[in-house]
């Protein structure tokens, strides 16, 4: 292998490494993260003040001997102007439609389930987004005789119910109320959510906000919890700075003084999101991470400034609880313009910057035209990477040309070699360039097309594990593209690879040391024995991709494992059909006896090497 393939792979290397120290967690995440590993009595006392917050919401206020007059005296005492909301018992309300079933409690009229009807979780269950104390929204309600009181321990009445929408009431001393809405639309997963305050004037004493504080702790709904949550993160949309989100390797804290329009809680396929029609004037978000072993994800807080003003009559907002399907999610800004778009699209993680654009204009629309023809997602997949292989075909061909035009200059570079002592390195690599550039060889002819392909191949890393699509789909052995075939479990967990071995993954692994054993075979030029530890780092990465793609998505791999070995055909194809050695050998040769143009890279670096040859003879000859 000579040095400028080795240059070569190199660069790759690094591009590689720099594509990971672009992504990876950075010190005070990582930090973070160790310090919530070894602090597990943190997390039992944040549960356990989390449990007394619910204890104090669910506590009775009344005594079973207490007569109706004593009742409301007590609740006139708590609540104040909201005294009813002492009064009555919860009850239970149910909407739905052919999307999404929800279910309302009284007890706050707060959401407290929603089970979406086309998915199931990955024990084949309904998948619930959340359920009981899970859910947890409330209002701040600052009244004129100094009491701070949360809906969230008020009883509302249900005021109205239809079909698609239901209206809790919380009737006030002076005749008013404070109204929650709620519409739920045939075949949406939208859920309007309307506050109205009818003769409250007299009764909050805010004239600027209402704070309003939701809660969400995430369950987790694939089979694997730690890849899961990966992608589970609070995102949320500033029209002035665009869609951000926390991080989610460690426990955050952020306040935010722009206002937003909306901000979800996601995990890695589905979201609740809270949108409001007009804006969230100031927010604080929280994100927790929960243990390894628990059957939750993450922990979710935002506290949201409602702008409000005395006499107005309804602060607007949505609710989305749906999956994050791009189309979808795209659909929601269909005929709006500038800040009026939502931008939900952007909870579908697809990379950043180019890898995010090559996505949506690529691999997207080809993904779902297949998928109007094609129902196995396996088979679909397959033909994906055909034609992703058959686009770039002419930068493979490009690229094995190069090293073919190295490889058969190799008893030439021997000569070279030979003649000139390894001391004098500038000597030999002068001589090696003016070879080149007579020959018209491009040493780095065969790295650059191999470089223009690397965008494609991160953006489908993107692509592939955030393809809801791929949920819950089989093919061949693996039961779920969009999660780890284990065919082998050992059901303890060993560092860096987990508790299984992944077939796809494997094959995946096998297939690129195979293809790097080609690879280095035919590319290596004389110089390996000099250098035998690089076959040892070229073997390096294909294996390390064995303990990094482990619990990544099995389509993820089956992608990889299948252009690889593409690629290891379309080889050896071009070495039997398209080049021909001994005529490549013979043009080369035909190029050298040609006077060399001027102007050229290889002659401007041929160029640069003379003066620098010639500044080094300088040099030594001032200090004879």
């Amino acid at each position: 292998m000579d040095k400028n393939t080795i240059a070569c792979f190199s660069l790759i290397g690094l591009v590689l490494v720099g594509f990971y120290w672009f992504n990876k967690p950075t010190e005070e995440q990582l930090a973070a993260r160790q310090h919530y590993i070894d602090s597990v009595q943190q997390v039992k006392a944040e549960q356990l003040q989390q449990e007394q917050e619910l204890a104090e919401v669910s506590k009775p206020i009344f005594e079973e001997s207490d007569s109706d007059s004593l009742k409301l005296a007590k609740s006139t005492q708590i609540f104040g102007e909201f005294a009813e909301g002492g009064m009555g018992e919860a009850q239970e309300i149910l909407l739905e439609n052919n999307l999404v079933s929800i279910t309302f409690s009284s007890k706050g009229a707060m959401v407290k389930k929603v089970v979406l009807k086309e998915y199931t979780n990955y024990q084949k269950q309904p998948l619930t987004l959340f359920s009981g104390e899970d859910n947890r929204f409330s209002i701040e309600l600052p009244t004129v005789s100094n009491r701070t009181l949360q809906t969230e321990r008020l009883n509302f009445k249900v005021a109205a119910k239809t079909d698609t929408s239901i209206t809790f009431a919380m009737p006030t001393t002076n005749g008013g109320s404070l109204d929650f809405v709620y519409t739920l639309p045939s075949n949406s997963y939208m859920l309007d959510f309307d506050i109205k305050a009818n003769q409250l004037e007299n009764i909050l004493q805010t004239a600027s906000s209402l704070k309003a504080t939701w809660k969400l702790d995430v369950p987790q709904q694939e089979k694997s919890h730690s890849f899961e949550n990966r992608y589970a993160q609070i995102y949320y949309y500033s029209p002035k700075e665009g869609v951000d989100y926390l991080n989610e390797t460690s426990n955050v804290q952020e306040e935010l003084s722009e206002p937003i329009r909306w901000v979800a809680f996601k995990d890695q396929y589905f979201s609740s999101v809270l949108i409001a029609d007009d804006e969230i004037s100031s927010s604080k978000l929280i994100s927790k991470l929960t243990a390894d072993t628990s059957s939750y994800l993450k922990y979710y807080e935002a506290e949201l400034m409602l702008p409000y003003q005395k006499g107005s009559t309804a602060i607007g907002m949505r609710y989305f609880f749906g999956p994050n399907k791009y189309n979808l999610l795209k659909s929601y800004d269909k005929d709006l313009s500038g800040d009026e778009k939502l931008k939900l699209n952007q909870l579908v993680s697809l990379g950043k910057l180019i890898f995010r654009w090559i996505n949506q204009i690529f691999s997207i629309p080809l993904f779902d035209f297949l998928g109007k023809f094609i129902s196995n997602y396996g088979l679909i997949i397959l033909i994906m990477t055909i034609i992703v292989k058959l686009i770039i075909f002419p930068l493979t061909y490009k690229s094995y040309l190069s090293t073919a035009k190295m490889r058969v200059l190799k008893p030439q570079i021997d000569e070279i070699n030979q003649r000139i002592p390894a001391e004098n390195q500038t000597e030999r690599s002068q001589a090696t360039m003016e070879l080149y550039s007579k020959a018209g060889v491009n040493p780095m002819g065969g790295c650059l097309p191999m470089l223009l392909q690397m965008p494609i191949l991160i953006a489908l890393f993107y692509f592939f594990p955030n393809a809801i699509e791929l949920r819950g789909e089989s093919f061949l052995w693996a039961e779920d593209l969009s999660t780890y075939d284990a065919f082998i479990t050992w059901g303890f967990n060993i560092p860096f690879i987990g508790d299984h071995l992944s077939l796809f993954c494997l094959l995946m692994t096998i297939t690129n040391i195979v293809y790097t054993k080609i690879n280095m075979a035919s590319t290596d030029t004389g110089q390996m024995n000099q250098m035998p530890f690089m076959k040892y780092i070229m073997y390096f990465m294909p294996v390390m991709f064995l303990f990094i793609f482990n619990d990544y998505a099995s389509g993820l791999s089956y992608y990889y494992f299948i252009s690889l070995l593409i690629t290891i055909i379309q080889t050896f194809v071009i070495r039997k059909y398209f080049v021909d050695e001994k005529k490549l050998l013979k043009q080369l040769q035909e190029n050298q006896r040609k006077p060399m143009k001027k102007g050229t890279f290889l002659s401007r670096i041929e160029e640069m090497q003379k003066q620098q040859q010639a500044f080094l003879e300088q040099q030594k000859n001032m200090k004879k």
